[in-house]
C-alpha cells in the first residue's frame, strides 16, 4: 500500500467521450466520471461523493447513471447516496442480494447514456462470483473497459476474500474472465480497473498507471499463463488482507447513506486523559517524526502521510470509540473523510494543536533510528529485534534472529514481545511508528526504525530468507 493519502482526478480522453479518473491512493483504488460533454455516469464511487459532484459541477455535465461492478470488500460504496441525490439511476447486479431498490442488470445487457455512449455489461466472475465489468463504445466504437476487481494492471483482483471454500472456483473463474475480455474487446480498448493500485483486494500489485486490452495480452499473468500455472502463482501470493473488509459487504448490501463529515465534539486534556484511561483509542494524526518528538502518554499514531485508514480500520477493534489528534481542524477532516470510506462515521472526539494542548502530564517520546545504528549498537548489547511487516514479508527476507509479530496482529500479542530493549522495524518506518506506539502505550520504550528495509543488508545487518 502506497503510503500517501492524497487524493487526486485527471482526465484522459477516449475518442470523443472524457474518462475522469477520480484517485483515492490511500486505499489504492480508482472511481470513474465518464461523459460526452453533457451527460455522464460514474463507475464504482467512494463514499465521499463530494467529489464527484464537483466534477460534475465543474465539467457541466448531468449524471444519469451510476454503475456498480461489484459488492466492493475494501471500501463502503458512494453509489447509492449519490444516485439518491442526482436522481440517476443505479445499475447493480440483478443477481445480488441487497436490500433497495436499484436498476438490476446482467451479463449482456446495454445501456445507452446520452447520445453517443453505450455501456454494456459483460459478467467476469472472480473477485466476486456476480462480478460485472462494463464495456464502453463511443456510438460503435468500443473505447473502454471498466474492469473493478477482474482484469487489473498485471494483475488480477484476489479470489478469496469470499471465504477459503471459494477460492478455487473464483481463482479459476478470474482467468476464463480475462480470457473473455480480451477476446471480445480490441487489442486497443482502454482498461480502468477499480483495483490495482495499493489495494489489498489485488491478488499481486504493479506500478502502471494506464493500460490496454493489448498491453494486458503481452504482460498479464492472467493471459500470458496456462490456467494451472496462473491458480499456482497467484494463490502462492496471497496474504492477510485488512481485518476491516468483513464488515464491506454487509454495508454495502444495506445501501449506505452519505456521511457526515461534520467535525466531532472537541476535547481537552482532561476529556483525552479519560478516554484513554477507558480504553478508548486516542489517534495522533501527525508524522511519525513528529509524533517520537513528543505525543501524549497512551496516545497511538496512525499518520496522515501513511496508508491512514487501511491500517487504522485494520487494528481497530470495530466498534471502539476513536478520538482524532491533529495539528489542524483540516487534518481531522481529512481524517474523517478517509475513515468513512471504510465505515467509521462519527469520531467520538477531536483535539487540535500539539501534544502539550492534549496532555495535562509531560510530553512522552522515544528513540528513533536507521539500520546502520541498529547494526551499530548490536556489537555494544543485546536488544531485541521486532520485524512487524506481514508474514510473507519476513519469510522472503529478514534480519537474522528478528522476531515477527506483524502489524495487525500487535495489538492482541504485546505480551509476546520479548522483554528488553526492542528495536522495531517494517520496510518504510510507517508500520513501525505504529507499532512503537502501541508499545510506548504500554509503558515499553521502543526505538523505531525509520529506514528503508533495503539498506538492512547495506548497513552490514545478516539477512535470512530466499530473497536476502
Amino acid at each position: 500500500m502506497r503510503d500517501t493519502g492524497t487524493d487526486q482526478h485527471h482526465a484522459v480522453p477516449r475518442s470523443g467521450v472524457t474518462v475522469r479518473v477520480i484517485d483515492t491512493p490511500s486505499l489504492g483504488d480508482r472511481s470513474y466520471l465518464v461523459h460526452d460533454g453533457a451527460v455522464a455516469f460514474v463507475v464504482d464511487p467512494q463514499r465521499d461523493l463530494d467529489r464527484v459532484l464537483e466534477l460534475l459541477d465543474a465539467d457541466g455535465v448531468r449524471l444519469t447513471h451510476v454503475f456498480e461492478t461489484h459488492i466492493h470488500n475494501d471500501y463502503v460504496t458512494g453509489g447509492f447516496a449519490l444516485a439518491r441525490a442526482t436522481g440517476a439511476a443505479y445499475l447493480v447486479n440483478a443477481d445480488d442480494r441487497v436490500g433497495f431498490d436499484r436498476t438490476p442488470i446482467r451479463d449482456g445487457d446495454t445501456i445507452d447514456v446520452g447520445d453517443r455512449m453505450r455501456v454494456r455489461a459483460i459478467h467476469t466472475p472472480g473477485h466476486t462470483f456476480t462480478h460485472l465489468s462494463y464495456a464502453l463504445s463511443d456510438r460503435d466504437e468500443p473505447v473502454a473497459v471498466f474492469t473493478g476487481g477482474s482484469l487489473l494492471y498485471g494483475a488480477t483482483g484476489r479470489p478469496d476474500l469470499l471465504g477459503p471454500e471459494h477460492t478455487d472456483a473464483l481463482v479459476r473463474h478470474q482467468h476464463s474472465s480475462a480470457h473473455r475480455l480480451a477476446g471480445e474487446l480490441p487489442d486497443s480498448t482502454g482498461v480502468y480497473p477499480t483495483h490495482g493500485f495499493g489495494s489489498f483486494c489485488s491478488a499481486t500489485q504493479s506500478e502502471a498507471t494506464e493500460s490496454t486490452i493489448g498491453q494486458e495480452k503481452r504482460s498479464n499473468p492472467a493471459l500470458t499463463q496456462d490456467e494451472e500455472d496462473y491458480v499456482r502463482d497467484l494463490l502462492a501470493g496471497l496474504g492477510a488482507w485488512p481485518a476491516y473488509y468483513v464488515h464491506m459487504a454487509p454495508a454495502n448490501s444495506a445501501g449506505p447513506d452519505a456521511p457526515d463529515l461534520s467535525l466531532p465534539v472537541r476535547a481537552d486534556a482532561a476529556e483525552l486523559r479519560r478516554r484513554i484511561e477507558a480504553g478508548e483509542w486516542v489517534v495522533d494524526l501527525r508524522t511519525r517524526t513528529a509524533f517520537a518528538a513528543g505525543h501524549a502518554p497512551g496516545t497511538l499514531n496512525f499518520g496522515l502521510d501513511g496508508s491512514f485508514s487501511t491500517y487504522l480500520g485494520w487494528l481497530i477493534e470495530w466498534g471502539t470509540p476513536l478520538t482524532l489528534l491533529g495539528e489542524t481542524a483540516d487534518d481531522v477532516a481529512r481524517a474523517q473523510r478517509e475513515l468513512v470510506r471504510i465505515g467509521i462515521d462519527r469520531p467520538a472526539a477531536h483535539a487540535t494543536g500539539g501534544p502539550r494542548d492534549w496532555t495535562s502530564e509531560v510530553p512522552v517520546s522515544f528513540p528513533t533510528a536507521t539500520f546502520a545504528d541498529l547494526e551499530q549498537v548490536r556489537h555494544h548489547r543485546d536488544v531485541v529485534v521486532l520485524d512487524v511487516r506481514r508474514a510473507e514479508e519476513h519469510r522472503a527476507a529478514r534480519i537474522e534472529d528478528a522476531v515477527n509479530i506483524p502489524i495487525h496482529e500487535l495489538p492482541g500479542r504485546i505480551a509476546e514481545v520479548p522483554p528488553g530493549e526492542v528495536w522495531v522495524h517494517c520496510a518504510a518506518g510507517y508500520r513501525a511508528s505504529i507499532a512503537a506506539s502501541f508499545l510506548d502505550a504500554t509503558g515499553r520504550r521502543p526505538v523505531a526504525v525509520d529506514d528503508q528495509f533495503e539498506n538492512a543488508r547495506k548497513a552490514g545487518l545478516h539477512l535470512v530468507g530466499p530473497d536476502a
